[in-house]
């Protein structure tokens, strides 16, 4: 078994940055404020199956979007965290709420914002087209960019070796 599948194996939580991994990073503005995101269903449904696994689902952004509110009143996830600048305080907030440890956490992000959580759990993974500096601290790039299917890349691989 691989340092990955022996890490994975102990994922009882993944954590996902939402804008640069469940979308692509662009945000389209109107003279009325943002009113468009793309999200990626394939992504929603590894949440579904990561869900039926046992397995729950945090999305956490620095954000305070609505769009994200209403995609998420569509998929099932345990929770949202809208406007967390530091995510690492979140952590053991959230490890006391679910019962788990830090190495029982993976994460996905794909900028700066990300590192120190990143940093902090048991598995990290990034997309594809994130920034260098995020990739030199992951357990895994994806094959996949952000918005095209990264974090269901990243739950197929949990799945598969639960």
């Amino acid at each position: 078994m691989t340092l990955h599948n022996k890490k994975l194996k102990k994922i009882k939580i993944v954590i996902s940055d939402v804008d640069g991994v469940l979308t692509d990073g662009g945000m389209y503005y109107t003279e009325k404020g943002e009113s468009m995101k793309k999200f990626n269903t394939r992504d929603s449904m590894g949440m579904e199956l990561l869900f039926k696994k046992g397995i729950k689902t945090i999305l956490l952004t620095r954000e305070n979007s609505k769009i994200v509110k209403r995609r998420v009143s569509k998929i099932k996830i345990a929770d949202l965290y809208l406007g967390i600048n530091d995510k690492k305080i979140i952590l053991p907030q959230l490890c006391k709420k679910y019962g788990t440890q830090e190495y029982e956490i993976a994460y996905i992000g794909d900028d700066v914002n990300d590192i120190e959580i990143m940093k902090a759990v048991g598995f990290a993974a990034t997309p594809l087209d994130s920034i260098d500096e995020v990739k030199k601290i992951s357990d895994y790039v994806c094959k996949l960019k952000g918005g095209q299917g990264a974090f269901r890349e990243l739950a197929d691989l949990i799945l598969k070796v639960k």
